[in-house]
């Protein structure tokens, strides 16, 4: 008999569970070829193993994420895009259902080993960078983003683009910003219709310096929407750009999806508004 694995440390100062104070996300999917995405994650998680679908595929998502946290001395707003591999652990093979990517996006995996395997993070937050670093092994490094996005307090449409750029940590812990583009993510959801994906937990692997794998659950409080990109008329709704074809993200990225490829779907997050302040009205002077 094993006895019970140790779990991972939570070094100070952080506290765990993470409570996100509000979430907006976006994620594209892409069923590419299974060899290139196997030698890669070998590389990264060698003791995970790439989920396959559809004609024996396996699935790359990009996922951009806007996110605000609370703390007792205020609060703190991040930005960061992950290139993920959804994979298992080898070990665990003979556990998982056989699912369609479709089935898979809307949280049919109720065993929740099908995770995102983190091959690039980057992220506006120095703090931020080194916590998924320390908790959870991200492969976390800077970089700074200019976005525009659906919201309530701006123009009405379903659009998405989102720029990462370059970046350093300069002294204490401060961003210090690149001028170089890494990619640019674009995603038009107008018109189209959605589903309500019921998916999380999310399980999020990591391999840390010593080569363990570690899973970190992640809840949402409500679902995703999932939107079925693959009909050939939706092959325009979504772009990806690669303008650093030389460094790490970008060169697995054109390695695993290549240039101009359409996605296969896409879904998003958007936390509900808490409060809303209206607009004014006059009232009529003393009499």
């Amino acid at each position: 008999m094993t006895s019970p694995m140790p779990l991972p440390p939570v070094p100070e100062p952080f506290q765990l569970p993470f409570h996100y104070g509000a979430l907006h996300q976006l994620g594209m999917d892409w069923l590419v070829d299974p060899e290139p995405v196997g030698e890669l994650l070998a590389k990264h998680h060698p003791d995970l193993r790439a989920a396959t679908f559809e004609d024996g595929r396996a699935l790359v998502s990009l996922n951009y994420q806007l996110y605000f946290a609370q703390y007792a001395f205020g609060g703190g707003v991040t930005q960061e895009i992950e290139f993920n591999v959804i994979a298992f652990p080898t070990s665990e093979a003979d556990r998982l259902p056989r699912l369609t990517y479709a089935q898979y996006t809307q949280g049919w995996d109720q065993t929740k080993l099908l995770g995102i395997a983190r091959v690039h993070v980057v992220c506006d937050n120095p703090f931020a960078i080194r916590a998924g670093r320390e908790l959870y092994a991200e492969p976390k490094y800077p970089g700074w983003f200019e976005v525009g996005l659906p919201s309530l307090n701006g123009p009405a449409g379903d659009i998405w683009n989102v720029r990462c750029n370059a970046a350093t940590v300069g002294p204490a812990d401060t961003l210090e910003k690149g001028v170089n583009p890494l990619l640019d993510i674009r995603v038009e959801l107008g018109g189209l219709s959605s589903v309500a994906a019921g998916s999380a937990p999310v399980t999020g692997y990591g391999t840390d310096l010593e080569g363990r794998l570690l899973a970190g659950p992640m809840n949402l409080s409500q679902p995703y929407r999932w939107y079925d990109l693959t009909a050939p008329a939706h092959s325009g709704r979504t772009g990806l750009t690669v303008h650093a074809p030389d460094g790490d993200l970008g060169r697995d990225i054109r390695a695993l999806v290549g240039d101009d490829t359409p996605a296969t779907g896409a879904w998003t997050y958007q936390s509900p508004p808490v409060a809303a302040h209206h607009r004014p009205y006059y009232l009529p002077k003393g009499r």
